[in-house]
């Protein structure tokens, strides 16, 4: 994988990606994505043979607190809360101009 990206290469991505881009940006870029390719040329160069896949780098565990049932607002506590309420329900605005 080079490691050299050109003015032109950042011009091309960005034109494909339908941006507009002016010099100074050109060059703050080719600069920015020519070290993240290094980067990438650094990681790639690692001798990995032994090390196991992992989509984590530390053992997780779920720390959730078991499920056991409790006691449970009243409808009349929940709705106290809510801007508006009616005939026991949330009441919310309409969604796409449809009535309800």
């Amino acid at each position: 994988m080079p490691a050299h990206i050109s003015r032109d290469d950042v011009a091309h991505v960005a034109k494909l990606a339908r941006l507009s881009v002016d010099d100074a940006e050109l060059d703050t870029f080719t600069a920015q994505l020519g070290a993240i390719l290094e980067h990438a040329e650094d990681v790639e160069a690692l001798d990995l043979a032994d090390v196991p896949p992992t989509s984590h780098p530390f053992d997780l565990v779920n720390v959730l607190r078991p499920d056991e049932p409790g006691a449970t607002l009243t409808s009349d506590a929940a709705l106290a809360g809510a801007p508006q309420a009616e005939d026991g329900r949330f009441r919310v605005p309409t969604i796409l101009g449809e009535a309800p």
